[in-house]
């Protein structure tokens, strides 16, 4: 099943999300379809809060993303916690399924350690670098209500307000299905 994305704007990016619960919902039906809508808006990361959904789980799949596809993973994250993020910060342009046609440099921590349960319900704890660690935490900050373009300061974010203003009225054109926030 292929969820619509919401899109900025809508109150539910910018909650914390709740746990996950083992008998919450149908796991592997949520954990498929993540999937297919992250491969249907060409996204290499989702979460939870981005197809409606609330709860701390997130997919990515950063194998396209790093130079050598071997040290990219495809991975089901559930109730994750950043245990810490470490190394040198490095600024990479980054966007988002619910923010479409929007990119900004963001800094971030070259690596982190982080521990999840995966849709077995198998708890892992791993270290992560480089584009795979960036797509970890963009999605981790999802479950917090924290989008990419909260890193984007002065001129650059002032240029911004008028497409994200636009995106919240749903006035954008994309390639995938969008929720857009309630007019009211």
């Amino acid at each position: 099943m292929i969820y619509p994305i919401v899109a900025f704007g809508d109150n539910i990016l910018r909650k914390e999300a709740a746990d996950f619960h083992r008998d919450s919902e149908d796991l592997t039906k949520l954990v498929e379809g993540m999937f297919d809508t992250m491969y249907n808006a060409n996204g290499v990361g989702l979460a939870g809060p981005q197809i409606g959904l609330s709860k701390r789980i997130f997919v990515i799949d950063s194998t396209k993303m790093e130079e050598d596809e071997e040290t990219g993973i495809k991975r089901v994250f559930i109730n994750p916690e950043i245990l810490d993020e470490y190394g040198n910060e490095w600024e990479f342009e980054e966007g988002c399924l619910s923010i479409p046609d929007v990119h900004g440099d963001v800094l971030r921590p070259e690596k982190l350690t982080i521990r999840y349960f995966d849709e077995l319900w198998n708890e892992h704890e791993e270290e992560f670098d480089a584009l795979t660690a960036r797509v970890i935490q963009h999605e981790y900050d999802h479950l917090h209500g924290v989008l990419f373009t909260d890193y984007i300061k002065g001129l650059k974010k002032q240029m911004l307000r008028a497409k994200l203003l636009s995106i919240s009225k749903g006035m954008v054109k994309t390639d995938y299905r969008m929720k857009y926030p309630d007019k009211k």
